[in-house]
């Protein structure tokens, strides 16, 4: 296995138009990419939509095709008064647990917004620790404009990140499941081990790991 990635956290990733005004009443939307993989960083990203224009077309990210997501992907970036796609590692994944690096990761995409929102609206039942209003909605991505546009942001992002992988480990298949548990991933897992992206306290993981451990008599 070969590897000359990287794993330090990155920066939120944060491209916004330069405003001057504090935007009182903005409502942003958030939701995450990755939960369920075995590999990877958890993505989050926060939205704020410019009512003045409109994105045709928002969904649940998993709705749509990849074709329709990296268009939309481009469209909201160009169109949205701000946004702030983050990450949480896979090591603070590991030492957290999902869930907490899941809202870790969501707190940073708030928190990267350049434009202050006064409330929030994130997608699921659980709310990330942030110093504005904010209300979980249950298939929000679905509902809710900003939280769609938030999903597809922090798919496209991700499925980015995989296809970098897969340039740096071809036989896992990252380009494919995208560090899904698919049969050829755990395969893959079986035959070659961990890579260094790989979550070691999910349990196909932490199995394939034990099994490539060398022992000593």
């Amino acid at each position: 296995m070969r590897s000359k990635k990287s794993l330090a956290v990155k920066s939120p990733l944060v491209d916004q138009q330069p405003f001057n005004f504090d935007g009182p009443g903005l409502i942003a939307g958030v939701d995450e990419a990755g939960r369920g993989p075995l590999a990877g960083p958890v993505v989050a990203a926060a939205v704020v939509l410019d009512d003045q224009r409109p994105v045709a077309g928002l969904n649940d990210s998993k709705k749509l095709t990849a074709r329709k997501r990296e268009q939309l992907f481009d469209e909201i970036r160009a169109k949205a008064l701000c946004f702030c796609i983050a990450e949480a590692s896979v090591q603070e994944i590991d030492t957290l647990n999902i869930l907490q690096a899941t809202l870790l990761a969501m707190q940073r995409a708030v928190q990267g917004l350049r434009l202050k929102p006064t409330k929030v609206l994130v997608d699921g039942n659980r709310l990330p620790v942030i110093d504005v209003r904010a209300e979980a909605i249950v298939q929000g991505d679905a509902k809710v404009p900003a939280i769609s546009a938030a999903s597809i942001l922090a798919k496209v992002h991700r499925d980015r990140l995989c296809q970098a992988w897969h340039e740096s480990y071809p036989d896992y298949g990252f380009d494919q499941h995208k560090g899904y548990g698919t049969a050829v991933h755990l395969q893959a897992l079986q035959r070659l081990g961990p890579t260094p992206w790989h979550r070691m306290t999910f349990a196909p993981v932490r199995a394939s790991l034990i099994s490539h451990t060398p022992t000593h008599d």
